[in-house]
């Protein structure tokens, strides 16, 4: 589905949205990664849980991010009708220093996570042998 229509109202919560550093860089790693946890955003950002669940709660309520429970885990995503439009945006910063060291960090701790499966994974196979 998509944006049909805008209104002032929405205008307003959006640009007030991205006229927040930390809730920027939030909305670029949700376009990038589809969907994360708040644990995550954490790590990359360097936000304490209350920053980072507090600007994950603004941009709830301006309807720009939508969440999923799995388990004990809250994972968060742009709203499916609001992602366009918000990918757009950030297209225009894609190039930005700060958004491409997050994204970098995120993708090494995901593939340092990857790697700690694959060893976990692995000693299971084998008889518990370090690995």
């Amino acid at each position: 589905m998509r944006l049909k229509h805008f209104t002032v109202a929405f205008g307003q919560q959006l640009f007030k949205s991205l006229g927040d550093e930390s809730r920027v860089r939030i909305l670029h790693l949700l376009w990038r990664n589809k969907e994360m946890v708040v644990a995550d955003l954490e790590q990359v950002l360097d936000f304490t849980q209350t920053k980072t669940s507090r600007q994950l709660s603004y941009l709830k309520n301006a309807g720009l991010v939508n969440m999923r429970r799995l388990d004990n885990w809250m994972y968060y995503f742009l709203k499916e009708e609001k992602a366009e439009l918000v990918q757009e945006l950030l297209t225009f910063m894609e190039k930005d220093p700060q958004l491409l060291r997050d994204q970098q960090v995120y993708q090494t701790l995901w593939s340092n996570r990857e790697l700690a499966a694959y060893k976990l994974q692995n000693r299971h196979w084998h008889g518990g042998a370090g690995g």
